[in-house]
């Protein structure tokens, strides 16, 4: 028996011995809160807690298998991930389902969303080009960054799913900003983007601009565009410092709030566990940020570098506007509460992008660059 047990934690340790345990610990305790606040949305249901928990499951262990992975392998096989992704993004437009878009695909078993994994694809393509290029990147080296960013982002938006069009966006950007982007020239596009808005006006779709209209002035319609964000705003602010306790917040279990167990679960969390319980999980997912962060200062190359950075910086850009959008500061885009959201896709790629930061971090004296 002793022995069997030694062989059993020899298999678990070389299975654990890349693997970021403080980095894992906050990430569980956010997908424990997760499990927790939808055991509650979702009214006693545990077919949706099962499913959720089977999808950090499934996370979990592709992170692991991700840990055991060497960087310079990521980035020989990232213009082929980079090409699938595209090719996946594209039969969306011919197979794709949804209910106010084309976004996922029925692969039978399961549904997938491609537009999760360009948050992937994308930061690891736009890595791999300027980890052979001169830096900081030039001209030439932008407008290569712009179309390898571009072309995904532009057949995300034409779903269109406007929301994850903006993440992929900002995952490929933060590439370019970690790559040492001179600041005139951010100031530059910055610049161009704010004069592109009202053009941009124009190709949104109504239903986009009415969510950016109830933004701002979300009375003006109040039982119809505005109902959301005003339902989220009661729900949060009636938790108060405490919360109502687990199970008895009314803006949920009474269905008054919309989508709690998805893009507004947050809203739940708030009314459920109060100010208090809020602080706590920004703790963590600020804790997360800055862990995946400092991992990839650690990277021995330019790839991992940009790569583990631009991940986490993402990660840090879905709380931003998740928590932006349901307290009113930041229209409704359709922007999940990572790892607190009810979700498969988005779940696994989450924890999928964590392992690969986990990786760079654990080979960092392995491999130069």
């Amino acid at each position: 028996m002793s022995a069997l047990l030694r062989w059993w934690a020899g298999l678990a340790w070389r299975w654990l011995d890349r693997v970021d345990f403080p980095l894992l610990a906050g990430l569980l305790a956010i997908m424990a809160a997760s499990l927790l606040v939808q055991a509650s949305a979702a009214g006693g249901d545990p077919r949706a807690v099962f499913a959720q928990g089977a999808r950090f499951a499934v996370g979990v262990l592709a992170l692991l298998v991700l840990t055991r992975i060497a960087p310079l392998h990521f980035r020989e096989w990232t213009p082929l991930a980079y090409a699938g992704s595209l090719v996946l993004i594209g039969l969306v437009f011919l197979f794709g389902q949804g209910r106010s878009a084309d976004l996922w695909l029925d692969l039978g078993v399961f549904y997938l969303q491609p537009g999760e994994l360009l948050k992937l694809s994308v930061p690891m393509m736009a890595a791999w080009f300027l980890h052979q290029a001169r830096l900081p990147p030039g001209w030439r080296s932008l407008a290569v960054c712009a179309a390898i960013i571009g072309l995904p982002v532009a057949l995300t938006i034409l779903q269109p799913d406007l929301g994850t069009g903006l993440l992929v966006a900002a995952s490929g950007v933060f590439v370019v900003f970690l790559a040492g982007i001179a600041w005139w020239r951010i100031a530059l596009f910055a610049g161009l983007g704010l004069a592109a808005l009202p053009i941009g006006w124009q190709f949104l779709m109504p239903y986009q601009k009415d969510r950016i209209l109830t933004f701002l002035d979300p009375e003006s319609d109040p039982l119809g565009a505005g109902w959301n964000i005003i339902q989220s705003k009661i729900a949060i602010g009636s938790g108060g410092l405490t919360g109502k306790g687990w199970g008895e917040g009314t803006q949920a279990q009474l269905d008054f709030l919309p989508e709690h167990t998805t893009d507004f679960v947050f809203s739940v969390f708030a009314e459920e566990f109060g100010w208090l319980g809020v602080l706590l999980l920004l703790g963590l997912y600020l804790f997360v940020t800055l862990r995946a962060l400092w991992l990839a200062t650690q990277a021995r190359d330019t790839y991992g570098r940009l790569l583990a950075g631009a991940l986490a910086l993402t990660f840090s850009v879905y709380v931003i506007v998740n928590a932006g959008m349901v307290v009113g500061f930041l229209p409704v885009v359709g922007v999940p509460m990572p790892l607190l959201s009810y979700g498969g896709t988005s779940a696994v790629s989450l924890l999928a992008g964590f392992g690969i930061v986990m990786a760079v971090g654990a080979h960092r004296r392995r491999w130069g660059g």
